[in-house]
């Protein structure tokens, strides 16, 4: 059966122009993306996205404006029956200062996600795994050299 996999996440920038980005491993597969996740049924866009982030990294964020939403077709890269929707905001949190810059060495090794600030001006497509965060990376890119 064909489905679609709804994805939301957040591009949270700090005050030195850096962009936090996520390191994570799953079903031995190691990847780097942008902080957010899955909508769960009965969800909407913003309130998953709190969400994860809570989850993720315990604190509370808030959503401001969308900024990309795929507009090519791709499949998951964990299940080729999911054609995957994502949706990329936005997103502010006050006390950015206090989420510390983590030393880990990526790609993980084990399964779970850890968090890192990358400036923008060194954001690369090739830095990151997945087709669509690659085409957000470009917008980034085009839009913070104005």
């Amino acid at each position: 059966m064909k489905n679609f996999n709804v994805r939301v996440y957040g591009l949270l920038i700090n005050t030195k122009n850096e962009i936090l980005v996520s390191d994570e491993r799953r079903a031995g597969i190691s990847f780097t993306k942008f902080p957010g996740g899955g909508l769960e049924f009965g969800e909407g866009l913003s309130e998953a996205l709190k969400r994860e982030f809570s989850e993720e990294m315990g604190i509370i964020i808030t959503v401001e404006n969308l900024f990309y939403v795929n507009d090519l077709f791709q499949i998951s890269a964990f299940n080729e029956d999911h054609q995957l929707l994502s949706f990329y905001y936005l997103i502010n949190y006050s006390h950015t200062d206090k989420i510390g810059k983590l030393e880990y060495t990526y790609p993980l090794n084990e399964d779970g996600e850890k968090q890192r600030w990358v400036s923008i001006s060194e954001l690369h497509e090739d830095n990151f795994t997945f087709p669509i965060d690659k085409k957000v990376i470009q917008k980034l890119i085009t839009d913070y050299k104005k």
